[in-house]
């Protein structure tokens, strides 16, 4: 039936809205096939009939009001194209179905948290992992519960933004990292197509890079080490405090030393991969002082594994900021020196000796090399001329504490 200016007539929104309930379903035509199906309970679902491989067959685009009459005929032309494609719309619309339930149950959290999984069993450090937890703690609020797929850089970005306005830009630039990980095991795993977080370079500010504080120069290491030795707090700290430069690992892994960990006859303290940041077991060589000042703990394993327990219960390590803490109690302001300033302190002096690898010193500070050939072929170099040097920089840190005036020694060749 045509109207009188040639175009297809059909129901209006009003005549939609006013069908009347009746004792038995019924039909109001719309146009294209097309049709609104009226039940008694007064329910309404745009349908239409067609036919497929020479069956006839029925699909239901929605109810109404949920589907407007004009989304319900935009629907009907997008199955007929379907039709003249060779496509049953029906099986398309199972499709849509499944990939809307596949896509709400991969939500932001789910795929984070099957990511942090796999992370966990590559063997990562537990400080890592709890990083990265904390990290998209800070987000979850924001669209953790949306479907991966469906997150916009503009979501993504109004989270971190978020952050940004607490003044913490690193922690931003960091979160915005992690997510961009998460996203791209997303694509890996084909549960998303893009990761939004890679357009969003460029709108976060770029933080300033605030180096750690540590002394550097022989004259203030003197000073310091002669400092460490009159630190009159509880024994078990000033064994942490004289015994963190002459090992200069990490304050962490300082804190979480076991004593199994230790071998006094090999002279080496090995820590285990999972106790390190980039996951890779480390071997320190002790050196004699090193040695000598760790024997002046008045506990073993017998009352705890750690070397450096805490003060209030002897199963857990100290805490993290015992170390700062007693260093500020010395009088070093915390733009002065760090805990973790001695590895800079290590690494800067011992460099400037001009008598050790390089390569060594790196490795010493297990710090990762990057270019993975090269990691491999190095994997078992420098040992010997890290235990040269490491007791070198003890017999060097006495010396400066005494007040002597070190020249750079003659070694002769670089590590002999």
């Amino acid at each position: 039936m045509s109207g009188g200016d040639g175009r297809k007539s059909g129901l209006t929104a009003l005549s939609v809205k006013r069908a009347k309930p009746r004792d038995k379903p019924y039909k109001l035509s719309d146009r294209d096939g097309l049709y609104l199906f009226v039940k008694p309970s007064g329910a309404r679902y745009w349908r239409m009939n067609y036919r497929f491989a020479g069956q006839q067959r029925t699909i239901s685009f929605g109810r109404w009001p949920e589907l407007s009459l004009a989304d319900a005929r935009e629907r009907v032309i997008k199955a007929r194209r379907q039709l003249s494609d060779g496509i049953d719309p029906s099986d398309e619309v199972k499709l849509d179905k499944i990939k809307a339930s596949i896509a709400q149950a991969n939500t932001f959290k789910a795929v984070s948290d099957e990511w942090l999984e796999k992370v966990s069993l590559e063997a990562r450090a537990p400080m890592t992992i709890r990083k990265y937890e904390w990290q998209l703690g800070l987000v979850m609020p924001s669209f953790g519960r949306r479907p991966i797929t469906q997150i916009t850089p503009h979501e993504v970005l109004l989270a971190l933004k978020r952050i940004e306005r607490t003044k913490k830009y690193y922690t931003a630039c960091s979160v915005r990292s992690t997510c961009s990980q998460v996203f791209r095991y997303a694509i890996a795993t084909a549960r998303a197509e893009r990761d939004v977080c890679a357009d969003l370079r460029g709108a976060l500010v770029t933080p300033k890079v605030a180096h750690r504080a540590a002394i550097t120069t022989p004259r203030e290491v003197g000073a310091l080490m002669r400092s460490l030795e009159d630190y009159d707090g509880h024994p078990t700290i000033r064994v942490a405090l004289r015994l963190l430069p002459r090992v200069f690992v990490r304050p962490g892994e300082l804190r979480h030393a076991e004593w199994k960990e230790f071998d006094f006859e090999r002279a080496v303290w090995v820590i285990p991969d999972h106790k390190m940041k980039m996951g890779r077991p480390h071997a320190v060589p002790l050196s004699r002082q090193a040695i000598a000042i760790i024997r002046e703990l008045e506990h073993d394993e017998a009352l705890s594994p750690y070397l450096f327990h805490s003060l209030r219960a002897t199963d857990r390590p100290m805490s993290d900021n015992t170390i700062n803490a007693a260093l500020r109690r010395l009088g070093y302001a915390k733009h002065e020196m760090t805990a973790h300033g001695f590895r800079a302190m290590a690494a800067t002096l011992l460099n400037e000796m001009g008598i050790w690898n390089p390569d060594a010193i790196e490795r010493q500070l297990a710090h990762a090399e990057t270019n993975s050939v090269r990691r491999a072929y190095t994997r078992g170099q420098y040992w010997d001329e890290r235990v040269r040097m490491m007791q070198h920089w003890s017999d060097y840190l006495d010396d400066l504490r005494g007040g002597a005036t070190i020249l750079r020694p003659n070694f002769g060749q670089r590590g002999s």
